[in-house]
């Protein structure tokens, strides 16, 4: 973690006169290697103690530093539970409060752990050879069950191919890879070895972890015990091709004793994240229906174990709940996204719904995209990862109606440093009239009598949005005097199921442009804005939208084109995501709708393409892969247009997840932009 030093001792250890001022400085890209924030915030049962992961940044590996950290809500005791080389996630509290099961590499491999709370005791409790997730104690403390990835081994066509042995002192090639899977391959992780997950349990002082599920599936948490501790419940699809069902799982409860499946559901669609009642006699889950269509909102759903009675109590909602907790006599907090913010509500067994808070935020660095969670005590008391546009996520507080932030992560430096002001955005497309929101982010010591650059940051997805949340990446820029504007353009989730799916077989488009357009138009209106300066920048699917808006207009000084999917047709039969999307996103597969395809791929348009272009995509990128660039990169330069191909290595689609990369991606756009903006008019 940080070393935190008051400015006088800064000042000493530098050399520097007592008269230097450190109040006024902008955000620098190395100070992006000084951020943290909090996450996976999880209260005591007894909501007394609140253990956290403490994420930040090592500059001498360039890699993310995970610690747990504990926060004491009466003594308001802040302090390390393990911070130091290793990396520790998911922790979880036991029923009763007195553990903590927490995974974590210190043994060599993440495995997990458990550490006794008052007797400060750790004891590891596997040597697993893959990964445990889906942490989740059993109601009486007494077992911990998870999930881990069983590897399938050679299949039949493998196993009979016949070939000669090696002379012995031989160098042959390495042996070839069969790959025979339907989901062959994942970003981040290259080709896969085939492997189905199961779930596992072990006694919590020890022993040796029990595979309780059988066959080639794939099985999935949130895990959830029967009250009784008998059983567990999870979710599944068992039907003979679920490779290729990517919208449907039903929930299935295995006896630990005798190993029997029980299926609990099976409505068109997914069932998952599933709870019981204290009595056993209601599960809850989290439900979604399978259309084919890119965007589905999930309902809190109610069952009744006696007589199999199903309830939607969000049914009037029109937000997709991510995460829940009972509450007590039936009620539920939820947490869905609404307007760009992630909020909780109070939703009761007869569906009315009452909102707690609208600021979780803050667990991502980057761009402003919404994020966070909660966790909820017995008691009611609640810890949410809390974050604002100035800074990244604390620990949030809240109980009784009175929120607290409980901690300042990034005081030492954020108060030395001068931020760019965000402001919301309110607007309608010129295309259609349609009500888009976003925000600006002017530069620091911003005056409105000046005129000044603007950049157009589009986010991926599209199925996802920004907010008015901390971004590092956006504030640089903001820090070099851009007018930085980021937009939740139709597709966006927070706005309901329409305005998701007002995309719906038409990204890219003219229509998704037209909103990013008029968001510019609204600025110029404002006066403030260098009309002869204008940039345009995204990644993902903003990488997919910025190079489709080149294509319409030539009214961008220069574009910085991120991780783009360039032309549909080579990147469904290419990328690690083709089953769900070729379903979900096209009307039909390549072949069979060649002119679709073609019409939403911003090739389609390269020969309009004057805009000066940098692309950067990461090497190892199998969600949007480094092919989509290169087509890009060799079209423009075909035509003579200004361009630049950037190469991350050993960069998966993520390629700010190292602290350099993230970096790099910055300083790259900013010299890039440098280059092709025009002198101010006088």
């Amino acid at each position: 973690m940080k070393t935190t030093l008051t400015l006088a001792t800064v000042g000493t250890l530098l050399g520097l006169t007592s008269a230097t001022s450190y109040a006024d400085s902008p955000l620098k890209s190395e100070d992006i290697f000084q951020l943290e924030y909090a996450a996976s915030t999880q209260i005591s049962p007894d909501g007394k103690k609140i253990v956290y992961e403490r994420n930040s940044y090592d500059i001498m590996k360039d890699a993310p530093k995970r610690a747990l950290w504990l926060y004491n809500v009466k003594s308001k005791e802040h302090y390390p539970l393990f911070s130091d080389q290793y990396t520790y996630s998911q922790p979880r509290w036991s029923p009763d409060g007195s553990k903590i099961a927490f995974t974590s590499n210190r043994s060599g491999s993440r495995q997990l752990h458990v550490y006794w709370v008052k007797q400060d005791k750790l004891a590891v409790l596997t040597q697993l050879p893959k990964a445990v997730n889906n942490i989740t104690w059993s109601p009486d403390g007494q077992q911990i069950a998870f999930t881990m990835n069983v590897p399938q081994g050679k299949s039949e066509f493998a196993k009979s191919v016949k070939l000669p042995s090696k002379p012995k002192g031989a160098q042959w090639s390495e042996p070839v890879k069969v790959i025979d899977k339907a989901r062959y391959q994942a970003d981040g992780k290259g080709f896969i070895e085939p492997a189905f997950r199961h779930v596992f349990v072990i006694p919590a002082n020890g022993g040796t972890p029990r595979q309780i599920t059988q066959g080639d599936f794939q099985h999935y948490g949130p895990l959830a015990w029967t009250p009784d501790n008998q059983n567990l419940v999870f979710s599944s699809d068992h039907h003979p091709e679920w490779e290729y069902r990517t919208t449907e799982s039903d929930l299935y409860k295995v006896s630990l004793k005798e190993l029997t499946l029980t299926q609990l559901t099976d409505y068109p669609g997914r069932e998952y994240n599933p709870t019981f009642s204290d009595k056993g006699d209601k599960l809850a889950f989290i439900s979604r229906g399978n259309a084919p269509v890119p965007y589905v909102n999930g309902k809190l759903t109610l069952l009744s174990t006696k007589n199999n009675k199903r309830t939607t109590l969000t049914q009037d909602l029109d937000r997709s709940i991510a995460d829940y907790q009972w509450s007590g006599k039936g009620d539920f907090v939820v947490q869905y996204d609404d307007h760009g913010k992630r909020v909780l509500a109070k939703v009761s067994s007869r569906g009315k719904i009452k909102s707690l808070l609208d600021d979780v935020s803050g667990t991502t660095l980057g761009r402003p995209y919404v994020s966070g969670n909660f966790t909820m005590a017995n008691n009611g008391a609640i810890a949410f990862t809390q974050g604002h546009s100035h800074s990244p996520a604390d620990v949030g507080y809240f109980y009784k109606g009175k929120k607290t932030t409980l901690t300042q992560l990034n005081q030492d430096l954020l108060a030395t440093k001068t931020l760019g002001e965000v402001h919301e955005l309110n607007y309608k497309s010129e295309f259609d009239g349609e009500h888009i929101q976003g925000w600006y982010i002017t530069p620091p010591n911003f005056d409105k009598s000046k005129k000044y650059p603007l950049m157009v940051e589009i986010h991926g997805g599209p199925h996802l949005a920004y907010g008015p949340h901390f971004s590092a990446e956006l504030q640089r820029y903001a820090a070099e005097g851009y007018v930085v504007v980021y937009v939740n353009y139709r597709g966006s989730t927070s706005y309901g199921e329409r305005f998701a799916l007002l995309l719906d077989g038409k990204y890219s488009s003219k229509e998704d442009f037209a909103d990013h357009n008029s968001a510019v138009d609204a600025l110029i209106e404002k006066g403030f804005i260098d009309e002869q300066n204008l940039f345009i920048a995204g990644g993902s699917a903003g990488g997919i939208a910025t190079a489709y808006a080149i294509g319409l207009t030539d009214r961008f000084n220069a574009a910085a084109i991120t991780k783009p999917v360039i032309n549909w047709i080579s990147k469904v039969l290419t990328a690690d995501s083709y089953i769900g999307q070729i379903r979900n996103q096209f009307p039909g597969l390549p072949w069979e709708n060649l002119a679709h395809y073609w019409q939403r791929s911003p090739l389609s348009l390269v020969g309009n393409v004057t805009t000066p272009s940098l692309i950067m995509t990461g090497e190892l990128d199998r969600r949007t892969p480094m092919s989509e660039s290169e087509q890009f990169y060799q079209a423009l330069k075909l035509r003579k247009v200004d361009t630049v191909l950037i190469r991350v290595p050993g960069a998966p689609h993520g390629i700010a997840g190292r602290p350099s990369r993230m970096i790099s991606k910055i300083e790259h756009t900013l010299a890039w932009f440098e280059m092709y903006k025009k002198p101010q008019a006088n």
